[in-house]
């Protein structure tokens, strides 16, 4: 686990105190900067050491064979490997003709900080040579927010003491050497080793472009990089070229509190279809346009852009210091992770590292579009453009399986389905369902009728579909899904999964009031009356099975009856998929993550409160919480359900993933949808924010160790500030004009005008049932717990997905 004590707790910064060469790969995730379109993963200036170099583009792909020891009709023959593409953050030093390395010579002072308000991450180095040459390196690096493709660097070297000869190589380089260790597959391994064909360079001055074209998906990218030098007295700048690198190279001598400063441009480019002179333009335009604004004016825009966004998503939480820092620095990275995709997708590991191989999942529409729809719409429509790109892939994925309409793929780049794995991919049809959810989030937070009348109807009548070919009424005429797997992919291929059978009627009553409103183009999609008819007909009569005896939901058709667990035999064979059979895993009562708990989560009004606290009370004991997308779902049901502290347990174990490697491989990447899920167990959870028939409902409740919380939503437009404090719950609209906002706090509908805000006293929330306990050895911890110093939960996220 990452030392805490290695981040001071900071409110609106993350900051690295020393480096530990040790721990490079973690922090590399955890420092990385990204905008959606590129991301730079916080690999050293210098280039060495590092564990995983990496310079992302969203989508940027290259296409391998998937390995199958026994292939069946309908699994997808390749899959796609996210690329490191052309690495510009590369500025060797030489100090007296000493390579600057901080594992030789003398290492005085060394930090890094990640700033949430500037979107810069900025490092300081104080640092002697073995020859006793003594300087002080500070840089400064940002991808920009507004600059779609540009990233920049300054960086400024001071001598100390002596008079010192600086010779500074600033580098474009490409086919980096990937890690030692990239599985067991040596197919991965091939697509991995130099997927860049070179295809042209040119040099100037100052700087260079080079172009290459990947072995086998055919993508053209470009990389390039111009400087602007200034350093007191004489200096050199020259830069030379090569298939795979270019290199400008920066000579001068520095007195004693002399410093030289070069700021560097870098733009990024690629394209499917586009020619290489095209792409080369479209870089050198990037290169242009960030220096016309210049190093003053990318930073003052990136904090101009951040303002902004923390105006509509700023969480304020007092008396957790610990997830103050955590849930902003999700939000930071979420942001990253979605700000600029523009059509293309967000990955479970956005651009920070190759885990998962860069692949998007359900994620993206099931827990980070949620809070990008309620902070950035925009980045929202965008990315539902992307999975709507996808449609006539999804329709050929379903006309292979023998389905009707569009079966979306589980794991993809660009829309091919990616997942060799059929009982934890394709059998997780929910996937549908949760685009289509997405969809229907957007119009209703937003009342932006546009995308759905340019792309979301088609995926709203594809999904319905789909269900409809899968679902089928029984001879009482209850509706059933046979043979699919829901979130919890311990339990695959079962029948009527709860929460499968719920969001699938959801996606259809979606679908048919879409229709509705816009019946020309439900006919132009060849949508009829008895088309809304049968999907309002199967929705009504959706079927979830209920265990009277035990008062609970089965979590599938039979789940209550199937063998216990043996827990107390398990507490060091966590993750469990990596000690026991799946068929083990698959016939009992063993839970990886929240399943029917995230049904109740999701489709609240399906339950009522006394079911939702007999279910909590029967799934935690029974849920492990091997993937990181559960704590922060259980974190909302348990405040739900009145299991405050509990509920603020799984809220620091969701947070806290990756800022304390919680599951041992935030090296591969950061856990984007747990970062969200931070945000949503304060929001969701604790803010008690759902929405309910076309109106925003909230009913907040704190744990004790939580005497504040404030959060900020986009509603309609209008941006709503939430303040819990002093047993009050105020709502207003700050900064609006002539504005008026309906919403329901706690059961009365309220108005919040621009003029006059809402109060109204703060409600305990009791639970109806005692705390329920968990699986032997998978009690949540909190930061602050004495057992938490020496957590050692032993597990790595090797899931279904890895």
């Amino acid at each position: 686990m990452t030392d805490p004590v290695r981040f001071p707790v900071e409110p609106w910064c993350l900051r690295e105190t020393f480096l530990d060469v040790d721990q490079l790969a973690q922090m590399e995730s955890l420092f990385a900067l990204s905008n959606g379109h590129v991301g730079l993963r916080a690999n050293l200036d210098e280039g060495e050491p590092h564990a995983i170099p990496g310079t992302y583009l969203g989508s940027f792909y290259e296409g391998r064979p998937l390995p199958y020891a026994e292939a069946g009709y309908g699994y997808p023959e390749s899959g796609q490997t996210l690329v490191n593409v052309t690495n510009g953050k590369i500025m060797r030093l030489l100090v007296d003709d000493t390579p600057f390395d901080v594992r030789y010579g003398e290492l005085l002072d060394h930090e890094r900080t990640l700033d949430f308000r500037a979107g810069t991450l900025r490092r300081t180095a104080d640092w002697r040579s073995p020859a006793g040459s003594h300087v002080r390196v500070t840089s400064t690096r940002l991808v920009s927010f507004v600059h779609r493709a540009v990233a920049a660097i300054e960086y400024e070297v001071e001598a100390v003491g002596l008079q010192t000869r600086i010779i500074l190589q600033s580098e474009l380089v490409a086919n980096e050497a990937p890690p030692v260790n990239v599985g067991d597959d040596p197919r991965v391994a091939a697509a991995l080793e130099r997927p860049l064909l070179p295809i042209d360079a040119d040099v100037t001055k100052s700087g260079a472009v080079l172009l290459h074209r990947t072995k086998s998906s055919g993508l053209l990218m470009g990389a390039g990089m111009e400087h602007v030098v200034e350093a007191p007295g004489r200096h050199t700048v020259d830069s030379e070229i090569r298939d795979d690198w270019a290199r400008t190279t920066v000579v001068c001598t520095l007195q004693p509190g002399e410093k030289l400063r070069v700021v560097k441009y870098i733009g990024y480019g690629w394209s499917s279809t586009r020619s290489a002179p095209a792409v080369r333009d479209q870089v050198e335009a990037a290169l242009t346009g960030a220096s016309y604004a210049g190093w003053s004016g990318l930073t003052g825009t990136q904090r101009d852009y951040l303002d902004d966004f923390w105006k509509s998503a700023d969480v304020e939480v007092d008396g957790d210091p610990v997830v103050q820092q955590a849930v902003r620095f999700g939000l930071f990275h979420v942001l990253q992770a979605g700000a600029r995709t523009e059509r293309r997708a967000i990955a479970a590991k956005g651009l920070t590292g190759p885990g998962y191989d860069g692949h998007a999942f359900w994620d993206t529409e099931g827990y980070v579009l949620p809070l990008l729809t309620l902070t950035i719409p925009d980045a929202t429509a965008d990315a539902l453009r992307w999975r709507a790109s996808t449609l006539d892939l999804a329709r050929a994925r379903a006309k292979t399986l023998g389905l009707d309409g569009a079966a979306f793929a589980w794991r993809t780049i660009n829309g091919e389905e990616a997942s060799a794995y059929w009982p934890a991919g394709t059998a997780a049809f929910h996937i549908n369902a949760d685009i289509a959810s997405a969809f229907e989030h957007y119009r209703l937070v937003t009342g932006d009728l546009a995308l759905e009348l340019e792309c979301g109807l088609a995926v709203l009548v594809e999904t319905a579909r789909l269900w409809m070919s899968i679902g089928h009424h029984d001879r009482h005429g209850a509706w059933h899904i046979d043979g699919v797997t829901g979130p919890d992919e311990y339990t695959a291929v079962a029948d009527d999964n709860v929460f499968t059978n719920l969001m699938a009627a959801r996606n259809l009553r979606a679908a048919a009031d879409a229709c509705v409103r816009h019946p020309q183009n439900a006919a132009q999609l060849g949508v009829s009356v008895e088309d809304v008819a049968a999907w309002r007909d199967a929705a009504s009569a959706v079927f979830i099975p209920y265990d009277e005896e035990l008062g609970v939901h089965p979590q599938c058709g039979n789940f209550t009856r199937y063998g216990e667990w043996d827990f107390d035999g398990s507490v060091d064979q966590y993750p469990l998929m990596l000690h026991s059979p799946y068929f083990q895993l698959y016939r009992k009562q063993v839970i990886k993550q929240a399943d029917l708990v995230l049904a109740m989560h999701w489709c609240g009004d399906s339950f009522t409160p006394d079911q939702k606290a007999r279910n909590i009370d029967y799934y935690e004991r029974r849920t492990v919480r091997d993937s990181s997308l559960s704590a922060c779902t259980q974190a909302v049901m348990c405040a739900e359900v009145g299991h405050l502290e509990l509920a603020h347990r799984y809220l620091h174990e969701a947070a806290l993933m990756d800022l304390h490697d919680l599951h041992h491989n935030t090296k591969d990447g950061l856990h984007i949808a747990s970062l969200a899920g931070g945000w949503s167990a304060l929001v969701e959870g604790f803010g008690g924010l759902r929405e309910h028939h076309s109106l925003l409902t909230l009913a907040p409740a704190l744990p004790e160790g939580i005497t504040r919380l404030a959060f900020r939503v986009r509603w309609w437009g209008m941006r709503l500030l939430v303040e819990v404090a002093d047993g009050q719950v105020e709502c207003s609209l700050p900064g609006q004009t002539d504005r008026t906002m309906s919403l329901v706090l706690y059961d009365e509908q309220v108005e919040v005008t621009c003029a006059k805000s809402v109060r109204r006293p703060l409600r305990h929330r009791l639970a109806l049932l005692p705390t329920p306990t968990q699986p032997s050895g998978r009690e949540p911890l909190m930061d602050g717990d004495p057992a938490y110093a020496a957590l050692d939960l032993g597990i790595r996220e090797l899931d279904d997905r890895a």
